[in-house]
């Protein structure tokens, strides 16, 4: 069982930066592919970032936050970022990081923007931006 904790949400304004952690609770964490989304009341989660895995890690960004958004993982620490930046008011929402449970998946690299392709998910972070 694979534990993610996020952290790093919070109030921020219009055109400011925010970095949200997600840390994992095993070592195999390195080998999975992972990634970031983010949910609104009424609506489905919806996909942020994915990152494979590997010393790089090959990215992935929705389309709304690709010039914005950075993600990038740590494997020392077990924790993956997503650095965003330009922040708009319609980038509110509760960000939740999720993992794969299956080493080196090659279906990854075509899944990533499916939630159901992961299957441990953290507890959520609020992030809010006011205009």
């Amino acid at each position: 069982q694979v534990h993610l904790v996020e952290s790093g949400g919070g109030l921020v304004q219009a055109g400011g930066s925010l970095r949200l952690s997600c840390k994992a609770s095993e070592r195999t964490f390195t080998e999975k592919g992972m990634g970031w989304f983010r949910q609104v009341p009424g609506k489905d989660r919806e996909f942020v970032a994915a990152i494979t895995w590997g010393g790089g890690g090959t990215t992935y960004y929705a389309e709304s936050v690709e010039d914005r958004f950075k993600i990038s993982r740590n494997d020392y620490m077990n924790t993956m970022y997503l650095q965003m930046n330009r922040l708009e008011p319609q980038d509110t929402a509760v960000y939740y990081c999720g993992a794969d449970d299956v080493i080196y998946n090659p279906q990854f690299y075509t899944t990533h923007r499916d939630p159901k392709t992961y299957d441990y998910w953290g507890q959520g972070t609020q992030v809010t931006v006011s205009s």
